[in-house]
């Protein structure tokens, strides 16, 4: 029998709120067994470098030396992390010996698998130094040298929570910065980056409202949607792109509700994303009765409103499912820190367009 670990698994997506810390038992196969979890949102200042990290990645060089910026945005987003994780040890009355392994994501700022390159700041070492456990990092780069997409990673974890309590076929959506989907019915584990999911919105009320997000929709709720702005954005030919692909949280901007009032603007994106999801079942080979919905995104009601308008099946959020939706993510990198340890596959062909199943990540000792 696998031996369980103890694993903290952490995430920061690209809509840069904050941090999730997650306890996982797990042996990196089928048993997993979630533990507490909490939030720690980044504060004005981090929030601030990390957009800026953001803007600079996006006209570097690769092998250019790293700015500045970037470099003081790693520090301070790592040392955020090491926060966490102690914040999380203190919630549950752990030592740090009695963990075996953090599995760390760092903060993405820049997604080109099409020149095999993927750019996750956070210093593992530094983090394995603060904290006292062993760290495992850098979990995209193996799969994009070797031709994937570099994402989604979640499907693995997808797929075990799915086969512990759940019959498919069914998909899990994911709304970070970014939209997935995980298409799983038995053995088949189809996975895909669907489109945008919090960013634009996001970056829509950081605008017009100074505001990182649009609590509960309250905005958009009281917009309307412009029917042919959607209907343009709808044309991007990246719908139409067989699976696998993936996204850079830049890829779709907020330029088609240029000129919309701020609360149609909302509206308009918001009714995008979930359109995105329903363009999803274009690639799926079956009906999908179930779809599951994890992520920030599912806090946002208009959008969840949007989404059971569009998807037939039944639609509910991942507690509807007893699952921990704001931890998923951070459950799954501790899941993928497991398989990376023992050499399991961390990607597959149907996920990310690997030629095979690869592990990857990397390892740092504390």
């Amino acid at each position: 029998m696998a031996k369980i670990l103890k694993v903290i698994g952490l995430m920061s997506g690209t809509s840069l709120d904050g941090i999730d810390a997650a306890l996982l038992d797990t042996d990196g196969e089928a048993q997993v067994a979630p533990g507490p979890s909490l939030t720690m949102p980044y504060d004005g200042q981090t929030r601030a470098l990390l957009r800026a990290a953001l803007d600079t990645a996006r006209n570097a060089v690769r092998g250019a030396p790293v700015p500045a910026s970037i470099r003081e945005a790693e520090r301070v987003s790592t040392q955020a992390h090491a926060a966490a994780v102690k914040a999380l040890l203190q919630k549950t009355g752990l030592a740090p010996g009695d963990v075996s392994l953090i599995g760390f994501h760092g903060q993405t700022i820049l997604h080109r698998p099409d020149q095999h390159w993927t750019w996750q700041i956070g210093d593992g070492g530094q983090l394995a130094q603060l904290t006292g456990i062993d760290v495992i990092n850098d979990f995209r780069s193996a799969d994009v040298a070797a031709g994937g997409q570099g994402a989604p990673l979640m499907p693995l974890y997808h797929a075990a929570l799915a086969r512990k309590d759940l019959r498919g076929p069914l998909v899990v959506v994911n709304i970070g910065g970014v939209g997935n989907v995980t298409y799983i019915d038995g053995d088949l584990v189809l996975a895909f980056d669907s489109g945008p999911g919090n960013a634009p919105i996001d970056d829509w009320m950081h605008r017009h409202t100074g505001k990182p997000v649009d609590a509960d929709g309250a905005l958009a709720r009281g917009g309307r949607i412009d029917e042919a702005a959607l209907a343009r954005m709808l044309e991007n030919p990246y719908f139409d792109r067989t699976p696998p692909k993936s996204l850079d949280r830049l890829d779709f901007g907020i330029q088609a509700v240029e000129g919309l009032s701020a609360a149609d603007g909302a509206a308009t994106l918001a009714a995008f994303t979930a359109a995105t999801f329903a363009r999803a079942r274009e690639h799926f080979p079956h009906y999908v009765p179930m779809w599951i919905v994890c992520g920030g995104g599912r806090h946002n009601s208009f959008l969840m409103d949007q989404l059971r308008a569009r998807l037939d099946g039944q639609v509910c959020k991942a507690e509807d499912a007893g699952w921990d939706g704001d931890a998923l993510e951070a459950q799954g990198f501790a899941y993928l820190a497991a398989r990376s340890k023992i050499g399991l596959p961390l990607s597959l062909p149907t996920t990310t367009g690997v030629k095979e199943a690869i592990t990857g990540g990397q390892y740092w000792k504390a």
